[in-house]
């Protein structure tokens, strides 16, 4: 397992009783986490810090609890790459930040494969971590996601990062329909 320690807007800062206290940027969230088992903080203080925490609700769902002003949105940079984040009604920011790993390794083999047009097909793309890392690395991205509010923030991350002039086809479609009707096409 890699982990992504290339990030300098994003950290974690503690993690206990099934919560994680993050930085994103200069703002200090915390969130749940089921797989946090462990009781003890290790930085106690740091926990008195946060903008906002996620309350999960016992019927479901939860709803932030904002302790100082949070930005309805910023932005969270990742080596060349740019983010939009914002607290979301179901404990998301907009980013998997572990998936940096991740995004490393896409820019790495497009870049290395000595082809002129590499294309990608980015399914349950969200909000485009992955879209812009192959965009970025000089791919051509074709991006889908069910969700009509995501791909809109994916577009708005290609922008800030940067990428409009690149080949991003956004689609919003579910995946599943979409490589059925593909499929078809094919045979």
């Amino acid at each position: 397992m890699e982990i992504a320690r290339n990030w300098k807007d994003y950290e974690i800062l503690d993690m206990a009783d099934g919560e994680k206290l993050e930085r994103w940027e200069n703002i200090i969230l915390i969130r749940p986490d089921p797989q946090i088992i462990w009781k003890e903080k290790s930085f106690k203080e740091k926990w008195k810090t946060a903008f906002a925490r996620y309350n999960r609700s016992s019927s479901g769902g939860g709803a932030w609890q904002y302790n100082k002003k949070v930005p309805e949105k910023w932005q969270v940079k990742y080596k060349e790459l740019t983010f939009n984040i914002k607290p979301m009604g179901f404990k998301h920011t907009g980013l998997f930040p572990e998936q940096a790993v991740n995004w490393d390794w896409m820019i790495d083999k497009i870049q290395a494969s000595g082809r002129k047009n590499v294309k990608v097909l980015n399914l349950f793309a969200y909000t485009g971590g992955a879209t812009v890392a192959c965009s970025y690395a000089g791919a051509e991205v074709c991006h889908v996601d069910s969700s009509k509010g995501m791909v809109t923030w994916a577009k708005e991350n290609i922008a800030s990062s940067g990428l409009s002039n690149r080949p991003v086809r956004f689609i919003i479609d579910d995946v599943t329909k979409f490589v059925r009707k593909r499929n078809k096409k094919r045979k």
